[in-house]
């Protein structure tokens, strides 16, 4: 049974999201503000939190920021509906996906379990390589020139997606079905905002090159070192 964290101020919300969570399986522990919130998710024990962006005192995306200051624990962002700043910047900051407010506890549940599939799913015991890096879907670990490489589950994901497919074309709406777990909606762009801190993370290959290159109109490619 995985565990979630759900950290918002509404407690209406709070209490029917976390019902409804209850009934589809979830254990479920509630944090009715941001400083509560930072403490349970970093005290372990947890599988995925769940951050309403906007709460008094400590918000949601300072929440993030701190979890991410050190931890690699999945996280959503409830985001108000039709703000793309929050959620860009939520995104940057590391979260694996968002939710717009108000949203239906059938869609939370939905995004939860692909994230919980990315990030405990079956093994594969494989590995994927092109040139220097390496990645191991099996053990959700990602590593250049030996060196471990830091990556959400959604960096994750997207990578795994493009090193299957290293050398070809791959769609953005490819990238989001099977790097993600949900289609690609109209106006998103998580996707830029994942390659885009993958190349910080990847850096250049010799030749000065993106090791992910952009092929305008249709998606992005790996390139093979």
């Amino acid at each position: 049974m995985a565990k979630v964290l759900l950290v918002d101020d509404d407690v209406e919300l709070g209490d029917m999201l976390g019902e409804y969570l209850r009934h589809e399986g979830f254990e479920v522990d509630i944090a009715r503000e941001g400083r509560s919130g930072t403490t349970k998710a970093l005290a372990g024990g947890v599988d995925i939190a769940v951050l309403d962006v906007m709460m008094p005192g400590i918000s949601g995306i300072e929440v993030l920021r701190r979890i991410r200051a050190q931890s690699r624990l999945p996280v959503i962002m409830l985001t108000a509906r039709g703000d793309d700043l929050e959620k860009v910047l939520g995104l940057e900051l590391g979260a694996d996906d968002y939710v717009p407010k108000p949203c239906t506890p059938r869609e939370l549940v939905a995004r939860l379990r692909a994230i919980l599939r990315r990030s405990f799913g079956e093994a594969r015991p494989q590995v994927l390589s092109a040139g220097s890096l390496a990645v191991w879907p099996e053990r959700r670990q990602a590593e250049l020139s030996g060196k471990t490489l830091d990556l959400t589950s959604a960096e994750f994901g997207i990578l795994e997606t493009l090193m299957r497919n290293a050398g070809r074309v791959v769609a953005k709406a490819e990238l989001s079905e099977q790097g993600l777990g949900r289609p690609l909606a109209r106006f998103d762009r998580s996707i830029d905002v994942h390659i885009s801190a993958l190349r910080q993370k990847l850096g250049l290959l010799g030749d000065g090159r993106s090791w992910i290159q952009t092929v305008r109109g249709i998606g992005y490619q790996l390139v093979r070192e």
